[in-house]
């Protein structure tokens, strides 16, 4: 069956960075557009970036454009989630989000057919 595990995330202080990592398996990896998510304790489950199957295209939520760069190693089917200049309001769980189809929807969550289980990034002030 189909499993995201996600990794990396961690306690940070204002200004580090982190590195997430989801691992796929049981999909064919290039099949799927990829994609982060985050959730604050309170909030909704909100968009955080978003790659296309071959890695070629990306988006970006306006709140980490220029902070955050995804990226994608299809012969390790993997996700990474690059994080610099962090801030506290990026303090959630993180979770990486796999869409299949050929068409790409980065910023909609109910395009995304599977998810992982989350990982807590928290940075402090």
């Amino acid at each position: 069956q189909v499993q995201l595990v996600e990794s990396g995330g961690g306690l940070v202080q204002a200004g580090g960075s982190l590195r997430l990592s989801c691992a796929a398996s049981g999909v064919t990896f290039t099949s799927y557009y990829m994609g982060w998510f985050r959730q604050a304790p309170g909030k909704e489950r909100e968009f955080v970036a978003s790659i296309n199957w071959t890695g070629g295209s990306t988006s970006y939520a306006d709140s980490v454009k220029g902070r955050f760069t995804i990226s994608r190693d299809n012969a390790k089917n993997t996700v990474y989630l690059q994080m610099n200049s962090l801030k506290p309001e990026d303090t959630a769980v993180y979770y990486c989000a796999a869409g299949y189809g050929s068409r790409w929807y980065p910023m909609d969550r109910r395009r995304y057919d599977y998810w992982g289980q989350g990982t807590q990034v928290t940075v402090s002030s």
